[in-house]
């Protein structure tokens, strides 16, 4: 599988070890996964406002995509990466994924995300650089992660890991959350296209980012997209 990568950037990546052995934590975060899965899709979350600084002062919080398959609620913990978790709230809050697209959906692999609906918002974000975080966690199934193409590249684009890729690890590639609700919706979001242009026949991301969502639809009308991206919980803020 080719690297997860953005088009801010497309410099080669390091390769990285195998995954490791499961700790007491890990075990401990399988639990509340599936505690949270129990419990029912409505009313357990209501819309909460968020401001920067509630996001910075949060032990963590909840995005919940609202997709063409389903809902899929992302638990980011911001200890995991802090500049990734205010960097996606940020834009959630912007409104930024409405409408975006699983442009990249390879079946046992990673699904991508994170090039807008309209290229006018795509400008807008392009250049919002983030320094790099330390990878303290693993790409393990379910956990996502900024997409980047090398050193302080991340911006807006992300991935799901749809298996372990701890090869990710040590490439730059930190993870900021995992999905604690609707992996069942990702594993159903349609990958038929394959990798993107060049390298496969699935859509090109400078395309997507020039043209926005025409190009999609014209040429690529299975892709799943995002209807709404909202935080509907925050823990620990002040």
């Amino acid at each position: 599988m080719g690297p997860i990568r953005s088009t801010a950037d497309r410099r080669p990546r390091r390769r990285t070890s195998i995954i490791g052995r499961e700790t007491t934590a890990h075990a401990a975060r399988r639990v509340l996964v599936a505690l949270l899965a129990l419990l029912p899709c409505t009313g357990l979350l209501a819309q909460t406002p968020t401001d920067s600084a509630t996001l910075a002062a949060a032990d963590s919080f909840v995005v919940r995509f609202e997709t063409t398959r389903g809902t899929i609620d992302l638990m980011v913990r911001r200890h995991w990466a802090p500049l990734g978790a205010i960097q996606l709230g940020r834009a959630v809050a912007d409104g930024y994924y409405d409408g975006a697209a699983f442009f990249r959906a390879l079946r046992g692999f990673v699904v991508q995300w994170g090039i807008a609906a309209d290229p006018a918002v795509t400008a807008r974000w392009r250049d919002r650089r983030i320094p790099d975080d330390p990878t303290t966690e693993s790409n393990r199934r379910g956990t996502v992660t900024f997409a980047s193409g090398g050193p302080g590249t991340r911006t807006v684009q992300l991935f799901v890991n749809l298996r372990d890729n701890a090869r990710l690890d040590a490439m730059g590639f930190p993870p900021i959350g995992e999905v604690v609700r609707g992996m069942d919706v990702v594993d159903a979001l349609h990958t038929g296209y394959g990798e993107g242009a060049p390298a496969g026949r699935g859509p090109s991301q400078d395309r997507l980012t020039a043209e926005g969502e025409p190009y999609l639809t014209r040429e690529f009308p299975q892709l799943d997209r995002i209807r709404t991206a909202r935080i509907v919980q925050v823990f620990g803020g002040r």
